[in-house]
């Protein structure tokens, strides 16, 4: 979970009986020391189709609110093969990204001891892919 920025995890929302297997997942991942405030994005996907629970009843299933109450979490209905949602989706998770790295940014700045020291301390940002897929 090091140098990780955010978190895409994406749900079948027409498989209701899999919705425990997705809460297990996601508890295994915050169980990292890293991962506590980590950005999530949950992508609700196949919400074009009949019987697809709705953001709500999955949010409720899989108990965000217990799992990671200090991480950014959003989830999003989304069709894959229409693409609907997607961007909202991303625009959120970009600006969970943004605030985070802010945040950051702001405590990695020295304290001033005296009105000619207000250099900031150095900060290195370092963007490192991960090709890691849990299944």
């Amino acid at each position: 979970m090091r140098n990780t920025d955010a978190i895409i995890f994406v749900i079948d929302s027409c498989k209701e009986d899999r919705i425990e297997e997705a809460k297990l997942e996601l508890f295994n991942i915050s169980k990292y020391r890293g991962a506590v405030k980590i950005p999530i994005l949950i992508l609700a996907n196949k919400q074009d189709l009949p019987g697809a629970l709705s953001v709500r009843n999955i949010e409720a299933q899989l108990g965000l609110d217990q799992l990671w109450p200090e991480a950014p979490i959003y989830c999003q209905a989304t069709c894959g093969i229409t693409g609907e949602g997607l961007e909202e989706g991303m625009d959120k998770l970009h600006e969970f990204i943004l605030q985070r790295r802010n945040f950051d940014k702001c405590q990695g700045l020295r304290r001033v001891t005296s009105k000619h020291d207000v250099r900031p301390a150095k900060i290195k940002w370092k963007v490192k892919r991960s090709n890691s897929y849990l299944f």
